[in-house]
């Protein structure tokens, strides 16, 4: 059995390959930090850890690769953004993998906020499948804003070793959002 220990990340691809053009954008700006030594991040990227695929791969090969990285991870981060689909065929079967068979906890993380104190109002934004395990309280999830020192907080705290978040719309407090920005 696999060492559990990386970050799956899981974006909308917005059907682009462009590193600066769609949500891409975002998993690349965790990347960046993490390999910055200025810059207090760090997490061990599950898609680093098993053979590339090319964008001419077959579905079933990169679908193979894809759960392979998931069975060796600790969490699932899902990076919410004004431009995620409602049934974006790949992500949507992302998380279904994720909390169905893998049971991982979720960081569902917005780019569009500072704050996340109330994640019913959020619910317009997920994709269908984490609407779906977030409704039927499957998923267990810490909603959170794109903030560097909150994602790394919520790495380092929720994983399928230690701790959980409690429900499927678990969210930091005011306080923490004080002590942590």
């Amino acid at each position: 059995m696999a060492y559990r220990n990386g970050t799956y990340v899981a974006f909308d691809g917005n059907g682009t390959t462009s590193p600066i053009e769609g949500n891409i954008k975002y998993f690349n700006l965790l990347k960046a930090w993490s390999e910055n030594s200025n810059i207090e991040f760090s997490f061990s990227d599950s898609h680093q850890k098993t053979y590339q695929v090319n964008d001419s791969s077959k579905i079933s090969t990169l679908k193979s690769r894809l759960e392979e990285r998931l069975r060796n991870s600790k969490n699932m981060m899902v990076i919410i953004t004004d431009n995620t689909s409602w049934n974006r065929g790949l992500l949507c079967w992302e998380i279904e993998k994720a909390v169905d068979v893998y049971k991982l906890p979720l960081l569902v993380v917005y780019t569009e906020y500072s704050k996340i104190l109330n994640v019913d109002s959020h619910s317009n934004e997920w994709p269908k499948s984490l609407k779906e395990r977030i409704d039927n309280n499957s998923a267990k999830c810490i909603h959170l804003p794109f903030k560097k020192d909150l994602i790394l907080d919520a790495i380092s705290q929720f994983s399928i070793h230690d701790k959980y978040p409690a429900t499927s719309k678990n969210h930091y407090s005011k306080e923490t959002y004080d002590k942590l920005n």
